[in-house]
C-alpha cells in the first residue's frame, strides 16, 4: 500500500510540483491550498502517513494547523515548508511537534530523502515489539506502546519523539546515551537542526519528570545524557 501524504501549500505551482513528483515516486498525495481546507481534509480522512505543511498560508497558518493535528494525533510525522529560516520559527515548530523543517527553495531530491528517512523511523517504531509493556521509574509508570507516562497525580500523552527518547533512556538506564547515537537513531543524523530538536524534547521530558526529583535526566558533559535514580 502506498504511503498517504497530506500536502497543504498555498502556492499552486509548488503544490502541483510536489503532488506530481511524489506521485511519480509512488506516494498517494492529497493537496489543499489553505490551512482550514487542510484541517477539514485531515479530520475527514482515515489518516495520513505524513503531513507536509506550508508555514505561511491564508485562513490558518501552518503552526496553527499543526497544533490542531497534534491535539488528536501525536504520531503522524509533520514536515514544515517555509520561506522563513529564523531560529525562533524552527524552535516554535519543534515545540509543536514537527519532525522536520525545510526552507524554500529546496530540491525535490532532498525532500524525498527526508520523507523516506522519517517514514522509515516511524515504521521502525511501529514495529518495535521487544519492549516490556511498562517501565517503572520511581513514582512513574511508563507505557511505551501507548505513549503514556503516568504519575500519582496525572497522565501524560507523549509525542513520538518524546516517546522514542524516553524509551532509549529506559533501555540504557544508569548508562550514558551518547548525543550522536540518539540523534542518528531517532532523527536520522546529527545536524544542527536535529540537535536543537533533541534539546527541546529533553527539556520537555525533564519537566514531566519533576514530580519525582529522584528520577532525572542528567547531562554528561561532552558525551550525552543519562537517566538515573538518585539516592
Amino acid at each position: 500500500m502506498n504511503n498517504k501524504i497530506l500536502i497543504v501549500e498555498d502556492d499552486p505551482n509548488l503544490g502541483q510540483i510536489l503532488t506530481e513528483y511524489l506521485g511519480m515516486k509512488g506516494y498517494e498525495t492529497t493537496l489543499c491550498q489553505d490551512g482550514l481546507a487542510g484541517l477539514e481534509t485531515y479530520r475527514n480522512s482515515n489518516g495520513f502517513d505524513m503531513c507536509i505543511l506550508d508555514l505561511m498560508m491564508p485562513k490558518m497558518d501552518g503552526f496553527s494547523l499543526a497544533r490542531e493535528i497534534r491535539e488528536k494525533d501525536e504520531k503522524t510525522p509533520i514536515v514544515f515548508l517555509t520561506a522563513k529560516s529564523m531560529k525562533e520559527d524552527v524552535i516554535e515548530g519543534l515545540k509543536i511537534g514537527a519532525d522536520d523543517y525545510l526552507t524554500k527553495p529546496f530540491s525535490m531530491e532532498e525532500l524525498l530523502l527526508r520523507i523516506k528517512a522519517i517514514l522509515k523511523r516511524a515504521g521502525s517504531r511501529e514495529a518495535d515489539n521487544q519492549l516490556p509493556e511498562e517501565f517503572r521509574l520511581g513514582a512513574f509508570v511508563y507505557n511505551f506502546n501507548h505513549h503514556i507516562l503516568k504519575s500519582p497525580t496525572k497522565e501524560i500523552k507523549l509525542t513520538g519523539k518524546e516517546n522514542s527518547l524516553l524509551k532509549m533512556f529506559c533501555e540504557n538506564f544508569n548508562q550514558t546515551v551518547e548525543r550522536s547515537q540518539a540523534l542518528k537513531t531517532i532523527w536520522g543524523d546529527d545536524s544542527y537542526f536535529n540537535a536543537r530538536s533533541m534539546d527541546v524534547y529533553i527539556a520537555k521530558l525533564r519537566k514531566y519528570l519533576k514530580e519525582d526529583d529522584k528520577i532525572q535526566i542528567i547531562t554528561v558533559h561532552g558525551q550525552g545524557f543519562k537517566l538515573v535514580k538518585l539516592n
